[in-house]
């Protein structure tokens, strides 16, 4: 940046320059200072220019960006300096743990390419060996003609993952996103494993991590711990932010804010797939147990002749979400996990199931509301046939349709609570008082409130109605068979996923129940492709190591480094920036 705005015949630049790239080469962080002389009437005159732009309502940036041009023009180059910045605890680890989930990791820095070279390697983002695809052009047409060449190597392994990382600079990167090359652009990051932008601005940052996230659909996740990664967090689906000696501006800006970059891992790894599972179970169990009470109701219209008499008391409808069905979908949420936290941090390839959508799509909540239905219909029919009788007492004494419907009731309240049961992964004390003690709590409810009246004035049609429930046979013999059969379908779907289609995840799962070995069920070997070998032959090589930034399947990762570097992260994809 400095350099493009040095004045002509300037001292001892060309072995500045020689230092800089010696200072870059060993990932030193590289600093130049300059000079510029102005009179003080151009200064007032420039002042203005600028108060101008500060308060000018449209285009506020683009202005002052302007007239900070105006000044900083024909600079003296004084000198320069560099700095290590050492990288965060476990810094290299992460990212490693981050590929190994699936998850792309693009590098967003400000930093000189060599110095980003340097850091990728040192962050283990770039390994020995790694064919890079170095991008570095002056014009349009230069960039242009680089992007078609590469895309032709890649041939039909194009929009694939290789092994291969892909490597450009700010002002490349500026020719690269204009509207006639974005797409081909986005369709060679994409076949790379990694991607590092180096010496780019923060409205690149940005801009990178839209085109990202609007053009390939993917969730991008940004992380950084530095003002100039607010408007690459804001861009992508999720934010983090790193509260650090830099200030409090990315945090601030962010949906997660953490204090060190190597948090990442266990805030995606562990507490991100246990609530994306405890979520996904969440919403579908909701719309489960509402579907199959309340499409009762239409059964029990078209069998009474749209009469617009309804089969539950008012009250009992009123409560079923309040209390007799909101604890375990609360316990779900809450305590429900399939594996323990340990398991996925040693293994981060379980995160891949979290990220193929497979607990929730169109598919699954189409199966979910068939199964709602179908249960609505055996809790609604088994029960109102065996009452066609109308003598379901030995006494033989009859009952009303609130008979019926409180029988139903209890049915549909026990079967919708075993159902939660049996999604359920982990199984603790605080489960069983959800799933026992909500129907505890209706059989409590019934005979509480068929005790109301004529004590308190309401519900007269209600009294005594537990007395006829539970001295029925035909209701404790449908206790035990409605709810088995309704979640037959259930079980046996559950015994077959199980035993021929077991994921991965349950079977980590069975084997920290067995207290087994779980590596034994991951294979963690990586083989090196025959194209990723062909790639090696085709692209440039280089030792040398790299800066971070960093996009999670596609995420922005900015400043890994200490108290010096940012960090950009979004959904799959990970950017490191800094």
């Amino acid at each position: 940046m400095i350099y493009e705005r040095l004045g002509e015949g300037q001292q001892y630049q060309e072995e500045i320059t020689r230092n800089l790239e010696d200072f870059a080469g060993e990932g030193l962080r590289t600093l130049c200072f300059a000079v510029a002389d102005i009179s003080k009437e151009y200064y007032e005159e420039w002042k203005n220019t600028y108060y101008k732009a500060s308060t000018s309502l449209q285009m506020r940036e683009k202005k002052l960006e302007d007239a900070a041009q105006l000044i900083e023009c024909k600079l003296k180059l004084l000198g320069a300096t560099a700095i290590e910045d050492r990288l965060q605890e476990n810094v290299p680890e992460t990212i490693a743990a981050l590929l190994k989930a699936g998850i792309h990791v693009w590098v967003l820095t400000g930093d000189k390419q060599e110095t980003a070279i340097n850091i990728g390697h040192s962050c283990r983002l770039l390994s020995q060996g790694m064919p890079l695809l170095i991008l570095n052009t002056g014009s349009l047409d230069e960039t242009r003609d680089t992007i078609n060449r590469h895309i032709v190597e890649f041939g039909d392994q194009l929009k694939k993952e290789n092994d291969a990382a892909l490597i450009i600079d700010g002002k490349t990167l500026i020719y690269a996103l204009t509207t006639d090359l974005r797409k081909d652009f986005l369709d060679l990051c994409i076949s790379c494993k990694s991607v590092i932008c180096c010496r780019v601005s923060p409205s690149q940052k940005a801009e990178v991590v839209e085109l990202l996230t609007q053009e390939t659909g993917v969730v991008t996740l940004a992380i950084g711990d530095g003002a100039n990664d607010v408007a690459m967090i804001q861009k992508a689906n999720v934010g983090v932010g790193i509260a650090g000696q830099e200030g409090l501006q990315a945090a601030c800006a962010s949906d997660y804010a953490i204090g060190q970059f190597r948090f990442l891992a266990k805030l995606l790894f562990v507490h991100g797939a246990w609530n994306y599972n405890r979520l996904c179970k969440v919403i579908l169990y909701s719309f489960y147990k509402n579907i199959c009470l309340y499409v009762i109701e239409l059964w029990w219209a078209a069998l009474s002749g749209w009469s617009g008499q309804v089969i539950f008391e008012r009250w009992s409808i009123a409560m079923y979400n309040v209390l007799f069905t909101a604890a375990p979908p609360l316990a779900m949420g809450i305590f429900d996990r399939c594996c323990s936290a340990r398991t996925r941090m040693l293994f981060p390839e379980l995160y891949k199931e979290s990220q193929s959508g497979s607990q929730y799509n169109w598919m699954v909540f189409l199966w979910w509301v068939i199964l709602a239905l179908i249960h609505s219909v055996v809790v609604f029919t088994i029960p109102v046939f065996a009452m066609t009788q109308d003598v379901a007492w030995g006494s033989g004494l009859t009952g009303g349709y609130l008979v019926v419907g409180n029988m139903i009731y209890t049915y549909v309240v026990v079967t919708v609570c075993l159902k939660a049961g049996l999604i359920t992964d982990a199984w603790t004390w605080v489960t069983h008082l959800a799933i026992w003690g909500s129907i505890a709590s209706w059989f409590i409810f019934l005979v509480v409130y068929s005790n109301f009246w004529p004590i308190l004035p309401m519900a007269p049609d209600m009294c005594g109605i537990y007395i006829q429930v539970f001295t029925s046979p035909i209701f404790w013999f449908g206790l035990i068979m409605i709810p088995l059969a309704s979640l037959l379908l259930d079980i046996s779907v559950k015994v077959i996923s199980n035993t021929a289609r077991k994921t991965l995840t349950e079977r980590v799962r069975e084997s920290e129940i067995a207290n087994k070995d779980v590596s034994k069920v991951l294979d963690t070997r990586t083989r090196l492709t025959e194209t990723a070998r062909l790639l090696k032959n085709v692209f440039r090589r280089t030792t040398t190591r790299v800066n971070l930034e960093v996009e999670l399947a596609h995420i922005f990762i900015e400043n890994l480094i200490d108290i010096s570097l940012n960090f950009g992260a979004g959904g799959r994809t990970i950017t490191l920036s800094k």
